[in-house]
């Protein structure tokens, strides 16, 4: 079996691709709100129907610095599409760019595009370097837009010495070939392939391969059937009734397969379902798991030993000297091999690659115990290979320069048939057992998340190669370059069946190994759940007894069990099927008949589950006499209607189950108000009220449209002329109060982790109610001064935006992010009213002080309409001057380096202080008398990176005049007073002219201003004098690393 990546989660780049979104948080790893909807990479939509139309197409961007839209698009080039860029990032500080249906609004309903595109940043000095990335994408109304929110580190973007912006200018290329699809909406792939979906949770399409690989193998699915349950195993909490309801779902059910009921017995929360985590991890946790709960105590089971006996391997560890006779062997097993993809074309390749035999010589001698250092020979050979191989391919590694995981897209092959005995068993160690051939066959399906394809088996397998792409090119004849595409869709984990045990591990899963699960719900745990966990049904069928029983067992033994169970006699047991009502509840909808009590459990099911669910849900009912001895089941005729009956209390707020009545269809429900007074313990001076749905007591219960299995709720008629106010007087104000009721946990804004107070609030509240409550819980006295920040359901942190005031019109609006509603707010207590601030612009300042060393981050809070000048001067309010006439200026910087002084007539509205930091600084008295030939230049700290031999700055930048005929060594005397740096410390910096990142190392003598032109144009920064030394400053955390790969987090298995 082949499992496929989908297309990119994380390209090379460590990002994630998405639609843009206004408000994707920072740390880009979370845009999981995209993913939790369908992936596609190789899919139904993606089988092209017709030859694509491809387009190239160049946007010169000039004047690029100074576009202050957030976002900026470039005109339709392709079948209404263009390219969308966001030149400071989408809330990220990576440049974000996509591309965009322009007339999406306009096309006609249902309309669907897929396409293949790259989007590149050109360099405009070296070619080669140009950064490029290339995707596929299934256009539609709800998803127009498509591409790479980190595309590349704004840093690289903005520093014209790597080539990317020169003259200002930008210039962008995109090629795109669109095809007509396949209909997905209609696409039905129990009917093309025999086979469903697995549904993704978000970030679970590894665990979906995983479950889809595990399932195909019949003796594991067989072993799985047979594992041992309890019954009072419930799903959410049992992996092994869970794992058999969804093997149980994925063989019989028509449609895609939810698998939230299995990651709930694996103890994950949603945040776990959004963690994208390593397919090979999870395989081991699993199957140790599947190891233990297939053992039970004391006893034996048939399926015990069964992981070991499909998947266990054995290797040998060798170390072997080779000038003296000694020998180390340690022998261990394996479930599955990671192999090396990067320099292997192939699946033989890393195999020779694993048992690569490694010197241990020079320094690197092995200390062989009573012989010393001595030279030796070490690998690995093997002395058993399991009847199913499992191989993850290492498509993934660790780039030590970004701190990131990158995804390796590379060519690999893999045969449909493995031969591991090839070139005389070069594989297998001496004492392996060569009587077993290792002739291995691929086991293959190909399975999307929800949807299952038909794929001809060449095709499937070179798609899953990776590597790249080529389509025809546009305009043959023409010296234009081939259309690739980098295959993000390609194999990471591959299964093979040995050919000798294929028979074995192929084996027909029977009826008889299926048992069925049947959920029996009686009048006590109605009673136990109604007014606690349920008011608008009547049981949780998850907190009911589960009996396990083998399809091919008659009915009658199942009953035979309850008889065991609860003490009541077969004769007096009568059995419902619940039916989904429209509304998305469950009722009793009939009893079973005398001839379905005959039939198998299997058959019964058959008949009865329409809708193929894992469990037979089933209403037992009994009647008691006044012993409370059962009684045989009353006589049931199609005029016979079972209603069931709630009684709400106003005073208490109470809601709670009081019994079942069979009424007659043309009875009246005045009728039976005897009887539902004796229900309720009432004295018969007060005529309950039918309420909800009013019910006309005059009427006939058929007239009134009740059947089998609905539900009455009453109460106590209230008394005329009564002074009790009561928040919720009658059953519908009390069941729409429940229906909205809503905790919210709130969360100081700067104290993310930590719950701070709850609150119980009504989805259906006003953003002025929200804030109201607050206010009134923190004792605010200005609702207006509270701001309220929504929460990320997928990062588990807050949105990067707040909420506007009145933003938003309900409480509900506030919680819901995406398909997922959360239940946490996070709160700030304003120091002015929120529409005021909302009026103001408030920045983040640095302020360096002159004379000491010490850097004080000031808000500035100014009206949108004021200029730097006005920064500047409410600046001069807050802060020590070295002088009273001392003089401020505003500085940009951005990784280490001086992008921009601010002239004092800019506006501060477009400014963004998110990912820059704007820098205030008196002038120096030097720089203000600067002579015709005296140069005000850029003084960076740098040091170079030994692997890749490219120069990374840190430190603070700053600005230095030098004068006219000055050397290096009079330029150091000056550079050691300002930075206040020891003798001992300095003599070992080293200093450099850098220009396009070249550093040109400088001599004492050497005379610094020649070095430098003349520039007062923008780009500036692109030469600087460099110090090179050690970065001794104290290590902050690195904020833009929060999006490392999600999936490197442990997988745990909690139960």
């Amino acid at each position: 079996m082949t499992m496929m990546t989908p297309p990119p989660l994380e390209p090379e780049e460590d990002e994630m691709l998405v639609p843009h979104q206004e408000l994707v948080a920072a740390d880009a790893a979370q845009p999981m709100e995209v993913v939790a909807q369908t992936e596609a990479a190789s899919t139904a939509e993606s089988q092209p129907a017709e030859d694509p139309q491809t387009s190239r197409f160049t946007w010169t961007i000039e004047n690029f610095t100074r576009i202050n839209a957030k976002k900026h698009y470039s005109d339709a080039f392709v079948v209404g599409g263009r390219v969308l860029i966001f030149p400071k990032g989408n809330n990220v500080d990576h440049f974000s760019m996509y591309l965009d249906v322009a007339d999406s609004a306009n096309l006609p309903y249902g309309w669907s595009r897929y396409a293949q595109f790259s989007l590149a940043v050109v360099n405009q000095i070296q070619q080669k370097y140009t950064i490029r990335k290339d995707t596929q994408h299934q256009f539609n109304a709800r998803e127009s837009d498509w591409g790479f929110t980190s595309f590349m580190p704004l840093s690289e973007l903005y520093d014209p010495s790597r080539g990317y912006l020169v003259d200002d200018t930008v210039v962008v290329e995109a090629e795109v070939a669109v095809r007509k699809m396949v209909d997905y909406w209609t696409y039905d792939s129990k009917k093309e392939t025999g086979y469903v979906g697995l549904k993704n949770q978000g970030a679970t399409c590894y665990m979906n391969s995983l479950l889809q690989t595990l399932y195909h193998i019949p003796y594991f699915r067989k072993a799985v059937y047979h594992m041992p349950t309890t019954e009072n195993d419930m799903p959410s909490g049992s992996i092994p009734l869970a794992l058999q309801s969804l093997f149980y779902k994925l063989q019989y059910s028509d449609n895609s397969v939810a698998t939230k009921e299995l990651t709930k017995s694996f103890g994950w929360d949603t945040y776990d379902s959004f963690m994208q985590h390593d397919v090979q991890e999870l395989n081991r946790v699993l199957c140790e798991k599947l190891e233990d709960k297939m053992k039970v105590t004391n006893l034996r089971t048939v399926v015990e030993g069964t992981i070991e006996k499909l998947f266990e391997g054995h290797h040998i560890n060798y170390i072997e000297c080779i000038n003296v006779d000694y020998k180390s062997n340690r022998k261990e097993s394996f479930y599955d091999l990671q192999l090396d993809v990067k320099g292997c074309r192939d699946v033989y390749a890393s195999f020779d690659k694993y048992v690569e035999v490694e010197r241990l010589e020079g320094d690197n001698k092995y200390h062989a115990e009573n012989h010393g250092l001595q030279d030796a020979k070490k690998g690995v050979l093997f002395l058993d290979f399991p009847p199913v191989l499992q191989l993850q391919l290492k498509r993934f590694e660790y780039d030590y320069m970004r701190d990131t995981m990158v995804k390796i897209n590379d060519r690999y092959e893999f045969p449909l048939q493995l031969d591991l005995d090839r070139d005389d068993g070069k594989y297998l160690a001496p004492d392996a057992d060569r009587s077993i051939r290792n002739l291995y066959a691929l086991h293959r399906y190909k399975f999307d998340d929800e949807r299952v394809t038909k794929e001809d088996t060449k095709k499937a397998l070179e798609e899953q190669y990776g590597g790249e792409e080529e389509l025809p090119q546009i305009n043959p004849g023409f010296n234009n370059a081939p259309f690739k595409f980098t295959k993000y869709s390609n194999a990471y984990m591959l299964v093979y069946i040995r050919e000798s045990d294929k028979d074995k591990i192929m084996c027909n899963v029977d009826e008889k190994d299926i048992a069925e699960h049947l959920r029996v719900a009686r009048d006590e745990n109605l009673k136990e759940q109604i007014g606690k966990d349920i008011y608008f049904d009547l049981v949780d069928h998850e907190k009911v007894r589960s009996f396990r029983i083998q399809k091919q067992l008659p009915f009658t033994t199942f009953k035979e069990e309850v008889a065991k169970e609860y003490g009541i006699p077969v004769q007096f047991q009568r059995f419902w099927l619940w039916a989904k009502r429209q509304n998305h509840t469950y009722r009793p909808n009939r009893p079973l008949s005398p001839h379905e009590e005959t039939q198998s459990v299997g058959q019964l099911r058959e008949v009865s589950n329409k809708a193929h669910n894992a469990e037979l849900k089933l209403f037992l009912e009994v009647e008691l006499g006044p012993d409370l001895r059962p009684l045989p089941p009353p006589e049931k005729s199609k005029e016979d209607i079972l209603l069931f009956f709630k009684l709400y209390n106003p005073e208490k707020e109470e809601l709670c189950f009081v019994g079942r009545l069979f009424v007659k269809a043309l009875g009246k429900p005045s009728e039976i108000l005897t009887k539902l007074n004796e229900m309720a313990g009432f004295e018969i001076k007060f005529e309950p009220n039918v309420m909800c749905e009013h019910i006309d007591k005059k009427a006939t219960f058929r007239a009134s449209q009740l059947e089998d299995g609905d539900i009455i709720c009453f109460q106590k008629s209230p008394i005329p002329d009564s002074d009790t106010q009561m928040r919720y007087p009658d059953v519908p104000s009390y069941l729409e109060y429940v229906h909205n009721r809503q905790v919210v946990h709130f969360r100081l804004l700067e104290k993310p982790k930590d719950d701070d107070f709850s609150l119980e609030l009504s989805k259906l509240h006003t953003y002025d109610d929200v804030v109201e409550r607050v206010a009134r819980q923190l004792g605010v006295d200005d609702p207006a001064k509270i701001r309220l920040t929504s929460h990320n359901c997928y990062s588990q942190q807050p949105k990067p935006q707040p909420i506007r005031y009145r933003g938003v019109e309900h409480l509900l609006d506030m919680l819901i992010h995406y398909n997922q509603t959360s239940d946490i707010l996070y709160y700030e207590v304003l120091d002015i009213p929120l529409p005021e601030l909302q009026g103001l612009k408030t920045l983040k300042v640095a302020f360096h002080h002159a004379t000491k060393d010490e850097v004080v981050i000031h808000s500035i809070r100014l009206p949108k309409n004021s200029t730097i000048a006005d920064v500047i001067n409410d600046l001069k309010t807050k802060v020590e001057l070295s002088s009273p006439s001392a003089e401020l200026r505003l500085l940009e910087v951005f990784y280490h380096k001086i992008y921009k002084i601010f002239p004092l007539h800019e506006k501060i509205e477009n400014i963004n202080d998110q990912y820059w930091t704007l820098r205030a600084e008196e002038i120096p008295e030097e720089e203000k008398n600067l002579g015709p030939n005296d140069r005000l230049i850029h003084v960076y700290h740098f040091m170079k990176d030994p692997l890749q031999n490219q120069i990374q700055n840190f430190g603070d930048p700053f600005y230095l005049a030098i004068r006219e005929g000055e050397t290096l060594a009079e330029v150091k005397e000056r550079i050691q007073k300002k930075l206040q740096v020891p003798d001992e410390e300095f003599c070992k910096w080293k200093f450099a002219f850098i220009s396009m990142n070249r550093p040109d190392y400088l001599q004492d003598s050497d005379v610094v201003s020649a070095r430098f032109q003349r520039r007062d144009v923008y780009g500036a920064w692109e030469q600087y004098l460099g110090l090179e030394h050690a970065d001794t400053a104290p290590k902050r955390a690195y904020t833009a690393n929060q999006n490392r790969h999600t999936y490197e987090k442990p997988v745990r298995i909690y139960n």
